[in-house]
C-alpha cells in the first residue's frame, strides 16, 4: 500500500512538473511549415524556457529564421501541422499582434528604415499597442530615458528617425531597446550579430546582457557563430539542419561547432562534402 501511495504521489508530482513547465515555457510540437508550397520545417520539437538563453544554430538554409517567423505568425510562413504553446496557451492560429500581446518578440535581422518617424514616437505607439499602456508624452519620455540609460545609450538617439541612416550596430541596439520596453516573455533574436564588426558586436551583446539583468524573458538567440554566444554562455543549444533538429546540448555543443564546424555535428555525408568544399 505504501509503495502504491508513493508511486501515485510520484505520478502526481510528474504531472505537476509538466503543468508548471508548460506555464513557463514556449513549446514547439511537431511543427511543419511551408513557404510558397515548399516545406521548410519538417517536424520541429523544441522547448524554450523562461529566463534561459537558448541558442539556435545551423548552416544557411537550415530553417532557423523560418522558425522565428513562423513563431511570430508571419502570414508567408504557413503552418501545416503541429502546435505552438506559449505558457500553456495554444497560439498556433493567433495573429501576429495577439502573439506580441501574449509575450512574443522578434528582433529582425534586417530592421526596416522609416524616415519621418522618430524612435520615440514609434516606441510609444508600440508600447500602447502591445502592453495597452497609454503614457502621455512626459511619462513616456521619462520611461524611455530610464531604459536608454540601462543600455548606455545617448538620449539624443530617440529623436532620430527609426533606423534611418543607422549603422548596423545602431539598428540592432534599437531593437534591444524596443525589447526592453515591450517586456516580452520570450524574445527571438534573429542573427542579431549579422553584419557587425567586433566593436559593434560587443556593444550589442552588452545591451542584451543589460536587458537580461532586469528581464525574466527567455531569449532565443539565432546565430551561426559561437563568438557571439561567448557573451552569453547559453543554457541550451539546438542545431537545425534541413528543417529538423539534429543535435541538442549545452554550451559545449556550440564550442564543438566552433572547433569542428557543423560537419562535426551533421551526419549527412553529402552535406559534409559540401561544407568541406566550401571551406576549401
Amino acid at each position: 500500500m505504501i509503495n502504491k501511495a508513493i508511486n501515485k504521489e510520484d505520478k502526481n508530482n510528474d504531472k505537476d512538473d509538466f503543468h508548471n513547465n508548460q506555464k513557463s515555457s514556449l513549446i514547439v510540437k511537431d511543427l511543419h511549415v511551408e513557404v510558397e508550397g515548399k516545406e521548410i520545417l519538417k517536424g520541429i520539437n523544441l522547448i524554450f524556457h523562461s529566463g534561459k538563453v537558448h541558442a539556435l544554430m545551423g548552416p544557411n538554409g537550415s530553417g532557423k529564421s523560418t522558425l522565428a517567423q513562423a513563431l511570430m505568425g508571419h502570414p508567408k510562413y504557413k503552418i501545416t501541422k503541429g502546435k505552438i504553446l506559449l505558457d500553456g496557451k495554444d497560439i498556433t492560429q493567433e495573429k501576429t499582434n495577439l502573439r506580441a500581446q501574449a509575450g512574443l518578440f522578434l528582433s529582425f535581422q534586417y530592421p526596416a528604415e522609416i524616415n519621418g518617424v522618430t524612435i520615440s514616437n514609434f516606441l510609444r505607439t508600440a508600447v500602447k499597442a502591445v502592453l495597452k499602456k497609454d503614457y502621455n508624452v512626459l511619462e513616456f519620455h521619462k520611461l524611455l530615458k530610464e531604459k536608454m540609460e540601462l543600455l548606455h545609450m545617448d538620449h539624443s538617439f530617440c529623436k532620430r528617425y527609426l533606423n534611418y541612416g543607422f549603422s548596423g550596430g545602431e539598428k540592432k541596439r534599437a531593437e534591444i531597446l524596443q525589447m526592453l520596453l515591450l517586456e516580452p516573455k520570450y524574445a527571438l533574436l534573429d542573427e542579431t550579430d549579422s553584419g557587425l564588426d567586433v566593436d559593434a558586436l560587443k556593444a550589442v551583446a552588452d545591451s542584451i546582457n543589460a536587458a537580461r539583468k532586469i528581464s525574466k524573458a527567455g531569449m532565443i538567440v539565432i546565430t551561426h557563430y559561437n563568438r557571439f554566444l561567448e557573451y552569453f554562455s547559453p543554457d541550451e543549444v539546438s542545431v537545425l539542419y534541413q528543417g529538423k533538429v539534429v543535435a541538442q546540448g549545452g554550451y559545449e555543443l556550440a564550442k564543438k561547432i566552433e572547433k569542428e564546424g557543423f560537419k562535426g555535428i551533421i551526419k549527412d555525408e553529402q552535406e559534409n562534402d559540401n561544407l568541406n568544399n566550401k571551406e576549401k
